[in-house]
């Protein structure tokens, strides 16, 4: 996976706001069939059965109860599905236009959870047959399942956290610096380490 420094540094607040996912879920392939021809798919699945609380006293989560009644599964499918084995073994497979929801009757497509819950995402790939591959049943297909563990988080409606607040919006603001000024680059990973977080 990608961007695991960044990971890592949300993980200790275990936080996601609706909407778009930040930080972006990006990853990377090996070992796939270079001519097959794959879709990629990504599913965000409750972690437990419990529904959390934010302790600004001790900056922590807490258990608040039983977790609500479980919303409408839903697959998000890459839009560049199907990819060939070639293209993923070359370039990097990036979930950016991802979107969130706790609107139960959203008809966006957004994936839809449950806000104070924790949710592990989860990426699929789909080895497709000939020109059709069902997304009825992933059992039915040939597929594997990859598992990230410190992209746990909890969904929120609002950041909990003033640094995790914070913190996005200085990365946000560094990324565009980035794709602009890249003779940059060193200032910007000074500025980084300042916050004990490794820009790569």
């Amino acid at each position: 996976m990608r961007d695991y420094s960044l990971y890592i540094f949300f993980f200790s607040f275990h936080s996601f706001c609706f909407r778009r996912m930040f930080p972006t879920i990006r990853v990377s392939f090996s070992g796939v069939d270079p001519e097959a021809k794959f879709i990629v798919l990504m599913d965000i699945v409750p972690v437990d059965n419990k529904r959390y609380r934010y302790a600004y006293h001790r900056s922590s989560w807490l258990v608040a109860g039983k977790a609500d009644p479980p919303l409408p599964a839903r697959l998000y499918v890459h839009p560049d599905s199907p990819f060939t084995g070639e293209q993923m073994l070359k370039q990097m497979v990036s979930f950016e236009k991802v979107k969130l929801t706790n609107n139960e009757l959203d008809q966006h497509g957004h994936i839809i959870l449950n806000s104070m819950h924790k949710y592990q995402p989860r990426v699929h790939i789909i080895k497709k047959k000939d020109h059709t591959a069902s997304l009825l049943n992933l059992k039915s297909e040939e597929f594997r399942t990859f598992i990230f563990p410190e992209t746990v988080f909890t969904a929120v409606t609002a950041y909990q956290n003033q640094l995790v607040s914070v913190f996005t919006q200085f990365t946000n603001y560094c990324s565009f610096v980035n794709s602009t000024q890249t003779t940059k680059k060193g200032r910007m990973i000074q500025t980084f380490s300042d916050f004990n977080y490794w820009y790569l």
